[in-house]
């Protein structure tokens, strides 16, 4: 493998530390500079240099690529016969503009107690806990109760086609006797001391949908009273203008008020009684000013991303278009939010094609590895608190999630408020010392609900 010299020249040189142990944040440093930009994703390249890790520790693993350069890792060390835990992280980072960052984003800055570089959060970072906590296990398979297998995918952050849900159709056994999956999609936040853990049990269901529309075309020095991209307009003026009515789910509402027990009067008691104040246009407004991210949990909603009308300044075309970005609570099936959306836009002579949309599914709060997340952080952190979250975007872990397997999105990681910075944006960064701690922490957790217990 092209990474094989290249890793033992690390092994000597940088990736142990001074106890001779695998040091993750060097780990990290080097998976940072591994291009796996989507697009076009390379994720192969990843592949060979997880792999090359791994086959340095004595772990057997499969490598498949579901077109070329697009790579998917799987390694499975076996254990006792209770059902089988998945560490899963998406190899793949989105694209960046290097003149808005203050390093270089493929090569992994150290800067004042920051690691700077793209997807030491989203989601390297994470890949590398998974994968110390991966390597542990295997130092330590005779105690374990279940299997646990490491899955590093492709593409996730176009979808997953080539990543999760590939493996899905093509080698569904991958998944054999899973029962559990620990994904992206929640972490920690210090409020001042209360330290509080996001575990995300469920995630809006993207509806891309893309707008077609057709008009007589002409030049544009002669306008007519209605043409292709005046249709696409009104359409998404409508669209604009009639937001989606709020409701709140179950699992929102109790994230809500989970959250309100750290805020003071009059704050805490709207969000306590969040159904009531959703109906109060003011505050749904403030919220969505002050927190875009918490008011989206309120409500469907959809984001005009993109337009396409003619080539030329002089032209007036025959068709123009509009993708838009539509994200639904859980509560419903896409061809009720389809209705509701085609009612809107549909008057205005515009045509609608989904682009993209999933199942809906929630993982359960009662399971064995909910559980053992808040054990093992309320002993780690005395009088934290675990709350199930609601993403607002989606993961991986919907592909599993229909497959019937509980799946978590948890990082242990437990930022300050505002700290989560640079995620799919410029300066992508994460603390060095949180990011020590949360790997401990995490390994502590697998440990916990992978080994046997004594009796």
């Amino acid at each position: 493998m092209k990474y094989k010299y290249f890793l033992i020249l690390l092994t000597a040189f940088s990736i142990f530390n001074a106890a001779n142990e695998l040091d993750p944040l060097e780990i990290l440093k080097e998976y940072v500079s591994i291009d796996t930009v989507n697009p076009p994703g390379n994720e192969s390249n990843a592949v060979e240099f997880l792999g090359d890790i791994l086959e340095d520790f004595g772990i057997e693993y499969k490598a498949y690529e579901s077109a070329p350069g697009r790579g998917n890792l799987i390694a499975r060390i076996n254990g006792g016969d209770m059902p089988a835990l998945i560490l899963m992280h998406h190899t793949d980072v989105v694209p960046f503009n290097a003149e808005y960052w203050i390093s270089d984003p493929m090569v992994a800055e150290e800067i004042d107690g920051y690691l700077y570089g793209r997807g030491v959060i989203d989601m390297k970072g994470l890949g590398v806990q998974h994968l110390m906590a991966f390597l542990d296990a295997f130092k330590n398979k005779e105690k374990l109760n279940r299997d646990i297998i490491f899955m590093a995918t492709a593409d996730e952050e176009a979808g997953g086609l080539f990543g999760v849900g590939w493996l899905i159709d093509n080698h569904p056994e991958v998944f054999d006797g899973a029962g559990y999956v620990l994904n992206e999609g929640g972490s920690g936040l210090d409020i001042d001391g209360q330290k509080i853990f996001n575990v995300e049990v469920t995630q809006k269901v993207p509806v891309w949908l893309k707008l077609t529309a057709e008009g007589v075309p002409g030049h544009g020095s002669m306008p007519r009273k209605s043409s292709a991209v005046i249709k696409i307009l009104k359409a998404l003026n409508a669209l604009n203008d009639n937001p989606f009515t709020p409701r709140i789910i179950p699992p929102v509402d109790e994230y809500f008020k989970s959250l309100a027990m750290d805020m003071n009067e009059p704050e805490a008691s709207l969000f306590k009684n969040l159904a009531r104040s959703v109906k109060n246009k003011k505050f749904i407004d403030d919220l969505q000013d002050e927190n875009a991210a918490l008011h989206a949990l309120t409500r469907d909603t959809c984001s005009i991303t993109m337009l396409k009308g003619s080539s030329k300044i002089n032209v007036i075309p025959p068709t123009a278009s509009a993708e838009v970005d539509c994200r639904m609570l859980p509560d419903r099936e896409v061809k009720e939010f389809l209705a509701d959306f085609k009612n809107i836009v549909e008057p205005f002579d515009v045509d609608v094609e989904v682009l993209l949309s999933f199942k809906r599914g929630v993982s359960s709060r009662d399971s064995s590895l909910y559980k053992t997340i808040e054990k093992v952080t309320s002993e780690l952190y005395k009088n934290s608190k675990v709350i199930p979250s609601v993403a607002t975007g989606f993961t991986d872990s919907h592909f599993t999630r229909d497959l019937g397997i509980e799946s978590y999105g948890f990082n242990p990681t437990l930022y300050p408020a505002g700290e989560v910075r640079g995620i799919h944006g410029n300066n992508e960064r994460v603390s060095i010392k949180l990011f020590r701690q949360s790997t401990a922490d995490l390994t502590q957790i697998v440990q916990e609900f992978t080994q046997k217990k004594n009796k």
